[in-house]
């Protein structure tokens, strides 16, 4: 019976938007979740303590500390995280160099981690008005840029995110692609495991999955992350939008700079994100998605700002941090630490 160490916001406040719930049984704490049909509680795991050290496994259960949804890491990915936030790292991490088009300051990236996750089904209708399902797309001809498909929900979570759990059910999430990707090995500590399949989608899509490069900056309480991703002559972006704050705040406006190699830089203003405003506040602080861009040359820079609105009508502009767009023409290796 673990304790989970990491305080949960109550019921209220987060997860009854989510109809995901928890309560306290006797030392341990225990995941139930609320049948909207019935209105019946049903157990579904046990938190374990969130790991300070090391990284989970493949087959690893949990539940996304800020979306609510239940989920299951397939692999690791270790990325640089480019922290404009934090005026400089420890003398013992691995660090790299990043220079903002913006011409602000140097920023020294730190390794950290992130997981490749699929999102139970059950759970993608309560989020979908902050977090994109089918945000993860890939190249339907590895030779044609222009043809993408997704696969609803896959999705990439930080290591801080997850809160572990343990679940006594042979078929604990919902996806397609969960028995294709995983095999059920009671024996073993974590009991699912990856089959074959995972394996060969993951080395056959590693280009277009692979999570290397995170920038993140904070203005005014509110953090901006962004992920980049290349895609042969196009990028995916993802951009996580948190309110840190207390205030309610409403996504007014994006104003984009993009600067290509090839000479020109590019403008682009418009009304919301995604053709959404969302309103970020302390019950949902949060909001996920992605989108792409297209340059006449093989890397170029982005940055920018989000014009946010408060409830008295008054406006303020947040950085979005400077981020680069490199293409990699390369055949890459497997993701680095990673074993199956």
């Amino acid at each position: 019976n673990s304790i989970c160490s990491k305080k949960l916001r109550p019921p209220s406040e987060d997860f009854e938007s989510k109809s995901v719930h928890r309560l306290n049984f006797t030392n341990h704490w225990k995941m139930v979740v609320n049948r909207p049909e019935g209105k019946v509680l049903e157990t579904v795991g046990v938190f374990e303590a969130p790991k300070q050290l090391g990284k989970y496994e493949t087959g690893q259960l949990f539940l996304h500390s800020i979306f609510g949804y239940r989920g299951i890491v397939l692999f690791p990915w270790h990325a640089r995280l480019y922290d404009r936030d934090v005026a400089s790292c420890s003398s013992d991490s691995k660090t790299e160099s990043a220079e903002g088009s913006q011409g602000s300051k140097e920023v020294k990236g730190k390794t950290h981690t992130y997981y490749q996750v699929l999102i139970d089904t059950r759970d993608c209708p309560h989020i979908s008005q902050r977090s994109q399902t089918e945000a993860v797309t890939f190249l339907a001809n590895h030779d044609d840029s222009r043809a993408l498909y997704a696969i609803p929900g896959l999705d990439y979570v930080s290591h801080e995110d997850i809160l572990p759990y343990s679940s006594s059910d042979r078929n604990p999430i919902q996806h397609e692609l969960f028995e294709r990707f995983l095999s059920y090995e009671p024996a073993k500590a974590l009991p699912f495991a990856a089959r074959d399949t995972l394996r060969a989608w993951q080395e056959k899509n590693h280009p277009w999955l692979e999570l290397s490069d995170v920038h993140r900056e904070t203005t005014e309480n509110i953090r901006v992350t962004v992920i980049p991703f290349y895609m042969g002559m196009r990028w995916r972006y993802c951009i996580r939008l948190e309110n840190l704050g207390a205030e309610v705040v409403q996504l007014r406006e994006r104003h984009w700079r993009i600067f290509s190699l090839s000479g020109t830089l590019e403008t682009v203003r418009g009304r919301g994100v995604v053709g959404r405003e969302p309103v970020l506040s302390k019950e949902q602080p949060a909001f996920q998605y992605s989108s792409h861009v297209s340059l006449q040359a093989p890397s170029g820079h982005m940055w920018g700002t989000f014009r946010f609105e408060r409830p008295d009508g008054s406006q303020l502009d947040i950085r979005i941090p400077p981020f680069s767009l490199e293409s990699n023409k390369d055949d890459k290796a497997p993701p680095a630490g990673y074993s199956w």
